[in-house]
């Protein structure tokens, strides 16, 4: 993501209804995602927070294809995840922090999960969040993507991913440092 990207945070009016309507159509066209939930609140709500669509244009932009899959009642936010079929193409060959990325000597990626997703105003995945995702569908069956990882498996050097293969959801380990072509992130948002 570029720099120039993350420092305009503000919406055109085009861009605004460019991206809502992007948000109406995938909205409409999987409803599994979202039972009981009713679009015109969802938009109510986004046109409050306009900070929040900023991020889930730049969710779009990156290739996440953001969608609703819940409601906190206790908070009245709508939960927004990536729900691209495979991890998004423009958040891959990333590590999963900075400290990662500054302890590689040679061969950096250009950038890190973890400081890309701040970047974006949005959270990674974690574990129970990606097992939820895969209920909604089969996600990252060529793909594999970085998770919000436990401090206690951060401090040790490793950092935890998913995917999908052989009809199971897998969580597997890697260095933190570590990055693939094939493996990127996914993120939520809270609006």
């Amino acid at each position: 993501m570029s720099k120039t990207t993350t420092a305009k945070k503000k919406l055109s009016a085009a861009e605004r209804d460019e991206i809502l309507e992007t948000l109406k159509d995938r909205f409409g066209k999987n409803k599994n995602r979202h039972k009981g939930i009713d679009w015109a609140d969802v938009q109510s709500r986004l046109e409050e927070k306009a900070d929040k669509l900023w991020s889930l244009r730049i969710m779009e932009e990156t290739g996440g294809e953001p969608d609703v899959v819940g409601f906190d009642k206790k908070t009245g936010e709508y939960i927004f995840f990536d729900c691209a079929a495979e991890t998004p193409k423009g958040r891959r060959s990333v590590c999963y922090d900075r400290e990662a990325l500054e302890s590689r000597k040679q061969h950096k990626p250009a950038d890190s999960a973890m400081e890309m997703a701040a970047s974006m105003g949005i959270e990674l995945l974690d574990e129970e969040q990606y097992r939820a995702l895969q209920k909604l569908g089969n996600f990252d069956s060529k793909t594999s993507s970085w998770l919000k990882t436990p401090e206690a498996i951060r401090e040790l050097g490793g950092a935890i991913f998913g995917d999908y293969r052989f009809g199971q959801v897998f969580i597997y380990h890697n260095g933190a440092d570590s990055y693939y072509g094939a493996r990127g992130f996914r993120g939520t948002l809270r609006v």
